[in-house]
């Protein structure tokens, strides 16, 4: 089982990001902006929104989006079953290394599973 830590990293990464938001204050609205803009409810449901920035970011091998995604996800309700599904899909379209990002994204749903 993986040991790495989805909780930690999304901490670091908000911890990181704290001074370029100060810096780029703009261009942080802005893509905070163009965020909420694209995973808003829709044609598309939020929760589908967010399967799908997950399979991009497991098929870009980003840690830090599996964090941030699967954490959405749980919020959003959606099931290991939904999860598995796409997972097998980003393995289709990315092969063995988004397979080692598929073991890494279930590590992550079980553990940050709201308590």
């Amino acid at each position: 089982m993986s040991t790495f830590d989805h909780s930690g990293l999304i901490q670091n990464i908000n911890e990181g990001l704290v001074t370029f938001r100060k810096a780029q204050p703009e261009a942080m609205a802005g893509f905070g902006q163009l965020a909420r803009a694209a995973m808003a409810e829709g044609a598309i449901s939020a929760k589908h929104k967010e399967l799908m920035a997950l399979a991009i970011g497991i098929t870009q091998h980003c840690s830090g989006c599996i964090g941030f995604h699967v954490k959405a996800l749980h919020k959003l309700n959606c099931t290991r079953a939904e999860l598995e599904e796409m997972l097998a899909v980003c393995v289709y379209m990315g092969g063995g290394p988004a397979l080692m990002y598929a073991a890494e994204t279930i590590a992550a749903w079980e553990n940050l599973q709201p308590v």
